[in-house]
């Protein structure tokens, strides 16, 4: 099928593609910086700093790593911290199959589009109108992050062993203020609000009843059960 779109003229291509290149190092800047807290809450909450560096390297995905950290740390097992971070990297999977018809990964590229599948590399990515744009804006995204979480995280580890007990400087509640940060920019409709409520409350009944961990998990089961069967959702 032929494409009935005027040709861009070159000098507005090169605008374009210069906005994306600035758009996705912005966010990866932004992003990146984060990994400070990551690498710092890491070894305080009992990981070395091979561990940390390396989960931020394999596993790569922000959520996932505050979570398993933040449960380990508040004495957790290993099984309910693994699972509250494999629930919460689910959404990377979701983003591959509505990135895939731009980025048509092949061969070796396939791992690293599935690496580099974030939050901010697809947001950045489906912002822009043209498949080449979505690309660019994909690739300079996510290797930006990916570069800057890894080395932020190092260095952030290497602070989080200088620092001590974490309750001295606040770092304790940290990684709960960081799934705020992450939860409220998405709380601007009923559903997501109402979902919200509802895990929270069901979180603080069972705090006092059952292991670290649990209750994380049972908050994403009854979010994920009401998202379920919520009027009108798809």
């Amino acid at each position: 099928m032929n494409d009935s779109r005027p040709t861009p003229h070159p000098d507005h291509t090169d605008q374009a593609r210069r906005a994306v290149v600035r758009q996705g190092l912005s966010v990866a800047v932004a992003t990146g910086l984060y990994g400070v807290s990551f690498g710092a809450l890491s070894v305080t909450s009992g990981l070395s700093v091979l561990q940390t560096c390396l989960l931020s390297l394999l596993l790569f995905s922000g959520g996932s790593q505050f979570a398993l950290i933040g449960i380990l740390g508040g004495g957790g097992s290993v099984g309910a911290a693994v699972g509250a971070s494999s629930l919460l990297g689910l959404r990377n999977a979701l983003y591959g199959l509505q990135l895939a018809p731009t980025m048509r990964p092949t061969g070796w590229r396939r791992y690293a589009v599935a690496q580099l599948t974030i939050d901010e590399s697809t947001a950045v990515a489906v912002a822009q109108e043209d498949r080449s744009l979505r690309r660019l804006g994909f690739w300079v995204t996510g290797i930006g992050i990916y570069l800057g979480w890894s080395l932020t995280t190092f260095l952030g580890a290497l602070a989080g062993n200088a620092l001590g007990d974490p309750k001295q400087f606040g770092l304790d509640a940290a990684a709960s203020a960081a799934f705020m940060g992450l939860l409220w920019p998405r709380l601007r409709a009923r559903e997501p609000v109402a979902i919200a409520i509802v895990a929270a409350v069901v979180t603080a009944a069972l705090v006092p009843a059952v292991p670290q961990g649990i209750p994380v998990l049972a908050a994403a089961a009854v979010g994920a059960v009401i998202a379920w069967v919520w009027p009108g959702a798809r």
